[in-house]
């Protein structure tokens, strides 16, 4: 009797499990030291198996009919996937690949098994991966998507998630056979800032940040979108940003009924202070005129009657004197009330009131004011001179209670089309703490002031320590000279 086949050497040392079986019944003639390790029998033992019990799950119509349809050419090999089971009852998933050999006469099965555990558990760890992916797409608003731009210029959507159809009215499908769909969708006053967002981010290699218009023509609306992305770049010189598109509308619409809101607000604080500017004029004048007259009057016949006093009567004068000198005091308040309301000066242009505030706030306060005004004669609208010259009150003001400076410099100039107003201290300055406190309504008088003018009032630290308020307005176009002297000569002829 010959003794049984078995592997040769080089096949008893492979790192692969390698297993010969009698091709009529199946049973394990020999293993290699791989497989044997592996499975946890010892090869007397393994010898006494055969295939369907080292793999109970196979089925044998299913493996018999597998290995009709394998023939014994060179090379001709049929595979299977399966489960072998270790001595201990666990089991792990193998490849097996047959091939039909001759040894001695006796014909036999060459299996070559491929551990296949690593790679179950990769596919295992990639299918959980792809869960929870899914899972989070799936439940992002909006749309998450890939974006290809090919050196040829060509585009295409490799991925994009469910959200697809609600976002944009079009399926994966129609969307990933046409790129170019999407883009028609952008309004065309939308489109050129779309373009230009892809091209930064494209030579930059930047986030690519844009919000846009939409046409859904499936629901007749327009929508606005937010896409933000991230490029890379990719060895064949296509670039690919992975991003998400969100619906914004919602929010967008919020911020124009903010900004109508406010526009409304500011339209109705300009027309406050000016009907308050317009109240106070009249105040004034009404006080300057009926008061001040009054008192004058009261005055003149005081000094007719302390005239007609008799000499002998001492305290009557005395008397007449003490109300002489109460009209006088009631002449300068009613002054100093009127000049408060608004003062005369601002009959003389902007310059010369900005300069007499600054001569009242020096005796007043103690601190000397330097005024820097290259252009004596700056013509501005009442109104904006008015509302010009409030803020620079409001300013001096706040020094005086907050600054504790020593020195103020006040600086206007005509910039071309703007004149720019700065006031600056050398006080201890400005905290950004201190713009946020809920009672600071000076600042924020002034300025809501100065947007009811077109302007901007900034707050910045002045050279050397302080605070320095800055405020541009927009100057109104003067008449074109050449018109004016055309219109004249006209007018003369």
């Amino acid at each position: 009797m010959s003794p049984n086949p078995s592997l040769a050497a080089e096949m008893q040392s492979a790192t692969s499990e390698i297993y010969l079986f009698d091709a009529a019944t199946l049973e394990v003639v020999d293993a290699n030291q791989a497989a044997r390790l592996h499975l946890g029998y010892d090869n007397a033992t393994l010898c006494k198996m055969t295939a369907f019990q080292l793999a109970p799950s196979l089925d044998c119509g299913a493996v018999t009919e597998l290995l009709q349809d394998l023939s014994e050419d060179v090379g001709a090999q049929v595979g299977l996937r399966t489960r072998l089971r270790r001595a201990d009852g666990s089991s792990y998933p193998v490849k097996l690949c047959f091939l039909r050999i001759v040894r001695d006469g006796q014909r036999l099965l060459l299996a070559i098994g491929e551990d296949l555990s690593l790679e179950q558990a990769a596919t295992l760890a990639l299918e959980q991966y792809q869960a929870r992916f899914n899972a989070i797409v799936n439940h992002t608003p909006g749309l998450v998507y890939q974006f290809m731009l090919h050196p040829d210029g060509r585009t295409d959507f490799p991925y994009l998630s469910d959200g697809c159809q609600a976002l944009l009215g079009l399926t994966v499908l129609e969307l990933q056979h046409d790129a170019s769909l999407f883009e028609r969708l952008i309004l065309p006053e939308d489109r050129k800032g779309y373009q230009e967002a892809m091209q930064a981010s494209r030579t930059a290699l930047s986030a690519w940040n844009w919000e846009g218009r939409i046409w859904i023509d499936a629901w007749k609306d327009v929508k606005w979108i937010n896409l933000r992305a991230t490029p890379h770049a990719l060895p064949d010189g296509a670039l690919q940003w992975d991003g998400i598109m969100t619906n914004i509308t919602a929010s967008r619409e919020e911020q124009e009924e903010v900004r109508r809101s406010r526009a409304r607000l500011a339209e109705l604080t300009a027309h406050i202070e000016q009907v308050k500017e317009q109240e106070r004029t009249r105040i004034a004048r009404e006080i300057h005129d009926d008061l001040g007259g009054n008192l004058t009057a009261i005055k003149m016949a005081l000094a007719m009657l302390s005239a007609r006093l008799p000499v002998d009567q001492p305290a009557l004068g005395a008397k007449a004197a003490y109300v002489d000198d109460l009209v006088d005091r009631t002449i300068e308040a009613v002054h100093r009330i009127s000049l408060d309301l608004r003062p005369t000066t601002l009959d003389l242009g902007l310059v010369a009131a900005l300069e007499w505030q600054a001569r009242e706030f020096e005796k007043q306060m103690g601190i000397a004011v330097v005024m820097r005004c290259p252009d004596k004669d700056i013509e501005l609208d009442p109104d904006h001179a008015a509302a010009l010259f409030r803020i620079f009150q409001e300013a001096l003001t706040n020094i005086a209670k907050h600054a504790g400076a020593t020195r103020v410099t006040v600086s206007l100039r005509r910039q071309r089309h703007h004149l720019s107003l700065s006031i600056c201290d050398n006080g201890r300055g400005i905290q950004p703490a201190d713009r946020l406190k809920p009672q600071s309504f000076g600042l924020r008088g002034m300025s809501e002031r100065a947007r009811a003018l077109g302007g901007t009032l900034a707050l910045s630290a002045a050279p050397g320590g302080g605070t320095m308020v800055t405020i541009k307005i927009r100057l109104a176009p003067a008449p074109a000279t050449g018109t004016a002297k055309t219109s004249k000569a006209a007018l003369e002829e």
